[in-house]
């Protein structure tokens, strides 16, 4: 297997520096790394970075990624989100080695080595009730004291944890404990839990345990099982590293695999704890775990970002060990500029005013490109008729300076089609613009006007060929930058009242027929896909709208 990346690979970064030398040094011939997600929530946009990095070390160094799921919490796992998980990391274009993986796969392995720590008077099972033990546990600036229960012989912990096994005790009454240091300034250290009793039905093993492993525990050990080479998370798991390793080192197993850390995503606008998006979720803030306007993987596919856009935005905001809090506008770029090389272009109307042409009578068809750059999209049919649809924010009764577009007594040029004069605003009793009486310059059917220089251009839709759209027009979920600063306050508080809007729209009839999770680029409005949830191919037609052409959120704020 080869030791050397692909020719296109990433910049380097500190774990790319350790994974080159162990290769040269020979300590590893080929790498091995892991994504080892709890089935507890959808994946959010701080998992993606996770996969990008996992997968693409293995992808780039020809090794092998495993997918495990960290099944060691049965109250909150469900199928669902094992389903999902598994669906989102391959849409993102990744694929594991193997079978999926799982931590209750190694559930009697994992006994069996706690067994082992309890016969070398490593472990023991202690029966002080939680609030005892925390208060035997210490604090950060004074050191813990043994438990009562820390001396026990290795018999009679090797009995308790058999009956612990067996379910002679109540949830809870007694858990197995690592013996390490009470007094060490880690606490992590400090005796920890590795089994409790949890009566919960799991997803995988039913009834059969009543006794589940703990997370620094289980992880390790599921790393050495499957020879990981390089088991790599994110930088709040520093300090249960040298967990990681004592019970490696304790336990009889030939590998040992080695931990890094790296800071994890704070996007600006987001939040990304899986307990708050739960909450977002069962408080109807929004529709479910793929609401476009959720940080979720499976939330921003439905928003129309691309998987090529995620792995471009997880390349560019890199790893690095200091902290990676990152504008939103890094997101939205890469997103935006993979689309441009990508989304073919066609009009849509989502304020419509209409316009009357009162020197043309009929109708008529030009061909346009789908994509100016990229031919292989084809051409499409664009329509021209007497009544029209234009944006209303295309008008302005008294335009303000440096107005390029229409007014009464300017021109324009209607895309793809002639130059426009506008003659005449029809008003209602109220003093709104409902109509404008417009004339074509008949020359002017892809020509320049003679004699004169028209400056803007506007799109427009036949209101006989348009077709009715429902239109969503999606916005950043929060209105600060990090709502769950405060850690004690109510980051509920700060949702964005106007994160989503309705409206209904028009379409060209070149999308008529557009599958769910199409997208386009709407001329001068911005990228659309068609949601994957409600959208009808040639039925009822719902678009998107994933992201505007331009950066407008910094100038609102500003």
């Amino acid at each position: 297997m080869s030791s050397a990346p692909t020719s296109t690979s990433p910049a380097s970064n500190f774990i790319r520096t350790i994974i080159d030398n162990d290769l040269a040094s020979g300590k590893h011939r080929a790498i091995q790394t892991r994504f080892p997600p709890e089935p507890n929530g959808y994946l959010h946009v701080g998992h993606a970075k996770s996969i990008c990095l996992n997968f693409g070390l293995a992808a780039d160094y020809h090794g092998l990624c495993n997918l495990r799921f960290d099944d060691t919490n049965p109250e909150k796992e469900s199928q669902e989100y094992a389903l999902a998980i598994q669906e989102d990391v391959r849409w993102l274009g990744f694929e594991w080695s193997g079978e999926v993986r799982w931590a209750s796969d190694y559930f009697d392995a994992l006994y069996a080595f706690a067994v082992e720590l309890i016969q070398k008077g490593l472990a023991y099972v202690d029966d002080l009730s939680p609030e005892k033990m925390r208060e035997y546990r210490g604090t950060l600036t004074q050191a813990g004291k043994n438990s009562p229960s820390r001396e026990r012989t290795v018999a009679a912990n090797l009995d308790l944890f058999a009956r612990m096994k067996g379910g002679e005790f109540a949830d809870g009454a007694m858990v197995l404990r690592a013996k390490i240091d009470m007094s060490s300034s880690n606490m992590n250290l400090r005796d920890p839990a590795i089994y409790r009793i949890r009566r919960a039905h799991h997803i995988r093993t039913g009834d059969k345990w009543c006794i589940y492993p703990m997370y620094d525990y289980t992880h390790c050990i599921s790393d050495a099982l499957e020879g990981i080479t390089h088991s790599i998370c994110t930088l709040e798991f520093e300090d249960h590293r040298p967990l990681y390793d004592w019970v490696l080192d304790n336990i009889t197993i030939p590998c040992h695999p080695r931990q890094y850390e790296f800071s994890r995503l704070e996007l600006h606008y987001t939040i990304t704890s899986k307990r708050k998006l739960l909450q977002l979720v069962n408080e109807q803030k929004v529709t479910g775990w793929d609401d476009p306007r959720m940080p979720t993987i499976s939330g921003m596919r439905r928003r129309g970002y691309t998987a090529a856009g995620i792995r471009e935005f997880a390349k560019r905001v890199g790893v690095a060990k200091s902290e990676n809090s990152v504008d939103m506008a890094i997101m939205e770029g890469a997103i935006r500029e993979d689309l441009e090389l990508r989304a073919p272009r066609v009009m849509a109307i989502i304020n419509p005013l209409k316009v009357t042409i009162t020197n043309f009578d009929g109708a008529l068809t030009r061909e346009a490109d789908f994509h100016p750059n990229l031919p292989e999209l084809g051409k499409r049919e664009v329509a021209f008729a007497s009544e029209l649809f234009i944006e209303a924010d295309d008008f302005a009764e008294v335009p303000p300076a440096g107005w390029k577009r229409l007014t009464l007594g300017g021109e324009i040029r209607l895309r793809h089609s002639y130059v426009m004069r506008c003659d005449e605003a029809v008003k209602d009793a109220d003093g709104k613009i409902i109509e404008l009486k417009c004339s074509i310059d008949h020359a002017t059917l892809g020509k320049n006007p003679e004699g004169r220089k028209v400056k803007g251009v506007i799109h427009f839709l036949s209101c006989a060929h348009a077709l009715p759209a429902e239109i969503r027009l999606y916005d950043r979920l929060f209105t600060v930058a990090q709502p769950d600063a405060d850690k004690d306050g109510d980051f509920c508080k700060y949702l964005n009242a106007d994160s989503l809007q309705v409206v209904q729209g028009w379409v060209e009839a070149a999308v008529k027929d557009a599958a769910p999770e199409t997208h386009y680029q709407f001329e001068r409005l911005g990228y659309f896909v068609t949601d994957r949830r409600d959208h009808q191919a040639g039925g009822k037609l719902v678009f998107n709208r994933t992201v505007t052409l331009k950066d407008s959120w910094t100038k609102e704020q500003a």
